[in-house]
């Protein structure tokens, strides 16, 4: 049986992971009059590049002659996912906001609005819907109907028993750790808007913001999976935490230092 505190903090985390970015997004156009395709803009360029271009990358290394090696060591492993990460996704930030958001002010609100979009998507997505799906689950153990699950996926049986088992043993505070990182991971995603943003729209000398924030973005990833198996998991919470903070703190003040820090009335 799954706990029922299991299946609570499982409900709040789908309630969370969809709502939230949607809220977020109400309120930026409601008080900030933020562009609805603004947003838009974001989640698109994150689907487009991390989860088609991208992933035709990772399917290319990691199956190739080299892949093995990559995935058997802790440190190429990281770099290589951390830099993939942040070459793809910055530079889609980068395209999407040097020529899809040109009538946008130079105010701080289109860069916000446009890492909802960019992180919300990618908490929909990953978080919220992976967490509809384990509530669906875990309900199904506790109706008797695991066996049923295991007879309709014959050719998964061996992957859905350890799932199922998991489910059983996790407890409630371990899934209310996947909400903590998603939401580091949102601040983030803002944090880096604002930085790419400031490099768009004052160039020169700012342009160096771009690989900055490239290099931010891969640094937050590999540290992810290099401390991931050797501290638990709420130190490395506190860890991610610290640097989406820090990377927001960055994009707050560049945007101020590059003049962008006006919002609209």
């Amino acid at each position: 049986m799954v706990p029922v505190s299991s299946i609570v903090i499982l409900a709040v985390d789908a309630l969370i992971g969809i709502s939230l970015p949607l809220c977020l997004s109400y309120y930026l156009v409601r008080k900030f009059s933020a562009r609805t395709s603004t947003i838009l803009i974001g989640a698109g360029t994150f689907i487009l590049f991390a989860l088609v271009l991208e992933a035709i990358v990772h399917q290319l290394v990691l199956k190739g002659p080299h892949g093995e090696a990559i995935i058997g060591n802790t440190l190429w492993y990281a770099l290589y996912g951390g830099l993939a990460a942040g070459l793809f996704e910055e530079t889609g930030r980068f395209l999407s906001m040097r020529f899809l958001m040109k009538r946008e002010p130079s105010t701080r609100i289109p860069a916000l609005a446009y890492g909802v979009g960019h992180g919300g998507i990618e908490m929909i997505l990953i978080f919220g819907l992976t967490m509809i799906s384990n509530l669906a689950l875990a309900l199904m153990i506790n109706t008797g109907q695991a066996d049923t699950i295991l007879a309709n996926a014959p050719s998964a049986a061996d992957q859905m028993k350890v799932q199922i088992e998991q489910m059983q043993e996790l407890s409630a505070w371990t899934w209310l750790i996947g909400l903590w990182e998603r939401l580091s991971a949102l601040i983030l995603h803002l944090g880096l808007s604002l930085m790419v943003w400031a490099a768009v729209r004052k160039g020169g000398k700012w342009l160096l913001l771009f690989p900055a924030a490239i290099a931010m973005h891969a640094f937050v990833d590999a540290s992810a999976v290099m401390l991931n198996k050797s501290i638990g998991m709420v130190p490395l919470e506190i860890i991610i935490s610290a640097e989406a903070i820090a990377t927001a703190a960055i994009g707050y003040m560049v945007t101020k230092s590059s003049g962008s820090d006006n919002t609209p009335r």
